[in-house]
């Protein structure tokens, strides 16, 4: 794991938190960040200490901008525009909605998407001096805002040029890391630009991935983008229409052409496991059959995988609180999803 965020991005956090009157020491603590290391222009921290830091900061501080904006924006309010926009039939409608959303939040900066012939250009146009907290506020979000569009469609966009409107840092060496192709210091106006053909590619995500990229929303940023080939959603397929692969790893891993070792550890990068799927396919089917059907539940219990109707019994009010039965007989009690095991 290298060490490839500057030591002046954590400081940035950290004045966040001398305005607020509140003290660091715990987040750093919980990312492995000396205090010593605050002072030392050469020093970095890798992607885990990045990631964990800036969870735990958002969340204390309230405000997922880390102090850039005069106004806070409150936890939870990216990923309602994440929500708002991965609805958008393609990316360049997506990413045009996340801009004019953003644009109701704060006055502080400006996003607009502009298409240039071959090429189309995300701009960030700074209404007010972001002083010390400038170089953060704008190569962070230009490198959300890019991870975002490749999250999209599932797709690792090279970047025709990133131009930054501030001149290089003593870590300039760095930025190599950060954007995928050449950066160019002292622009007129901060942006990135990139080709214009991938505006019109579908959006590839669904719900389930949705809610895998809220539960980690810091990754998105922090991490190098990887494409996944939509993993997730090719297991909750094939266990849907092949629900005999819910007993059979090797069998399943081998209708997506990878190892059952590849698979699990695929799915661990995606944050969730083969169980988790198959509980989650299940317990929607269960509701299915039993809300639509008169299937008796020994022939649920079979037709979802189970070994006994006594073992299904057992999953179900994990999953919702009460027994199938229970449910057949009152279908709109409340759902309480839990985790099962066969």
């Amino acid at each position: 794991m290298r060490d490839e965020t500057p030591m002046a991005f954590v400081r940035a956090v950290v004045l966040a938190y001398a305005r607020r009157g509140m003290d660091p020491a715990t987040v750093l603590q919980a990312a492995r960040i000396r205090p010593e290391q605050l002072d030392d222009p050469d020093a970095r921290i890798n992607t885990w200490q990045m990631e964990c830091f800036g969870y735990a900061a958002m969340r204390e501080l309230d405000d997922e901008a880390f102090g850039w904006f005069s106004r806070r924006i409150r936890w939870g309010t990216y990923g309602m525009l994440i929500r708002a926009s991965v609805t958008a039939p393609t990316m360049g409608v997506g990413l045009a909605r996340w801009c004019r959303f953003h644009g109701l939040l704060v006055d502080d900066v400006t996003l607009s998407l502009e298409t240039d012939g071959a090429l189309v250009r995300l701009r960030l146009q700074e209404h007010r001096p972001l002083g010390p907290m400038r170089e953060c506020c704008v190569v962070s979000m230009l490198r959300g805002l890019h991870r975002l569009a490749c999250w999209f469609i599932d797709t690792q966009i090279p970047l025709v040029e990133t131009a930054l409107s501030f001149a290089p840092p003593h870590h300039h060496q760095v930025y190599g890391a950060l954007f995928p192709g050449p950066v160019r210091f002292g622009a007129a106006q901060s942006g990135i630009a990139f080709r214009s053909e991938f505006l019109n590619r579908p959006i590839v995500r669904d719900e389930g991935a949705l809610r895998a990229l809220l539960q980690h929303p810091v990754t998105l940023m922090v991490q190098p983008y990887r494409q996944e080939q939509l993993l997730v959603s090719r297991v909750r397929e094939l266990l849907r229409s092949q629900p005999e692969l819910m007993l059979n790893a090797e069998a399943l891993a081998s209708a997506l052409h990878v190892s059952a070792r590849t698979l699990y550890r695929q799915l661990g990068l995606e944050h969730t496991t083969l169980q988790a799927l198959k509980d989650e396919v299940r317990h929607q089917r269960a509701k299915e059959l039993l809300s639509r059907t008169p299937k008796s539940l020994k022939q649920i219990a079979l037709l979802l995988g189970f070994s006994s109707e006594k073992t299904f019994a057992r999953a179900f009010r994990r999953w919702e609180g009460v027994l199938p039965s229970v449910f057949r007989t009152t279908p709109t009690t409340p759902t309480t999803p839990r985790n099962a095991t066969d």
